[in-house]
């Protein structure tokens, strides 16, 4: 089978790889012309063996959008569209109807795997029509981990990246967890080496995850994480996430506050922290310096 690839950055170009380790042939397309395999999505449309398969993996968003859109007009009747970014599925409703107007099958593929994907495969959370997805299952195969798991046909078009984006949501929660029990182990002065700590719970214990085993290795290559800013963006999904609770009236606390906690780490002095530190200073004086000035006895609150 061949395939042609949109996006050869570091999860395209790992993806190109493997998919090409798994004897799937691929013909990929980057702007980048020192890492394309064609000078254009058009030639790489050319290049393809009808029924034609081009998988997307680009930004999320326009980048998106002018792609599947430019992609539509090139491919024909039988052909079949992947997106694999990190699209909202809302997105996916829209591509998949303008696709289905000239007959084109379009699967939405929430992937999971990040830098490591290359060597350990990906997670697959596929969304589309139960034909269009055969068609492609040996691409899912190249790319999947060995065993039983590690792929999804998680429902109609739009499921696989919104899979994905709770998936994403519950990585939030679980790296703040992590985050917050590691802020408390270091504050204390009765644990000698929090490293360690960490890392005997990598086994036997109930927390133990590949993101307990990426915190230790980040501990181990930078002790006290003094090379790292304190500073998470978050790419998309957890707000997604946490609209679509609210959409659908599902309560999801530690989700949201994850997300939120990501927003704080971006303030250098937070507004909303002074506002609290002010207030607790108007009724009991509690910031010792305003305390003072005020004549004001801390105990009164």
């Amino acid at each position: 089978m061949e395939i042609g690839l949109v996006g050869l950055g570091k999860m395209g170009g790992n993806m190109r790889t493997r998919l090409r380790n798994g004897k799937v042939g691929v013909v990929g397309y980057d702007r980048n012309p020192e890492v394309s395999d064609v000078a254009s999505l058009a030639e790489m449309v050319e290049k393809l063996p009808s029924p034609k398969v081009v998988w997307v993996m680009v930004p999320a968003g326009d980048i998106t959008r002018a792609t599947v859109t430019e992609l539509i007009e090139l491919l024909d009747k039988g052909d079949v569209i992947i997106d694999g970014g990190n699209s909202r599925w809302t997105d996916d409703e829209v591509h998949a109807g303008l696709a289905a107007e000239k007959g084109i099958g379009y699967i939405d593929c929430g992937v999971s795997g990040g830098v490591w994907g290359l060597e350990n495969g990906y997670a697959l959370m596929a969304g589309g029509d139960k034909a269009d997805i055969s068609k492609v299952q040996p691409v899912f195969d190249a790319l999947k981990p060995e065993g039983d798991s590690g792929f999804v046909h998680a429902g109609r078009v739009g499921a696989g990246h919104f899979s994905k984006m709770v998936h994403n949501g519950i990585e939030y929660a679980m790296m703040q967890a992590y985050a917050e029990g590691y802020e408390l182990l270091e504050k204390v002065d009765i644990v000698d080496n929090v490293t360690a700590v960490f890392d005997s719970w990598r086994q036997g214990t109930v927390v133990r995850s590949w993101l307990l085993d990426l915190l230790v290795k980040a501990l181990e290559e930078d002790p006290g994480l003094s090379k790292i800013r304190g500073y998470a963006e978050d790419s998309g999904e957890g707000r997604w996430t946490v609209e679509a609770a609210i959409d659908n009236a599902v309560p999801v606390h530690t989700i949201a506050a994850s997300l939120f906690a990501r927003f704080s780490s971006r303030q250098d002095e937070s507004p909303a922290m002074q506002a609290v530190a002010a207030m607790r200073n108007q009724f009991g004086g509690h910031a010792v310096q305003a305390a003072a000035e005020a004549g004001h006895d801390p105990k009164d609150a």
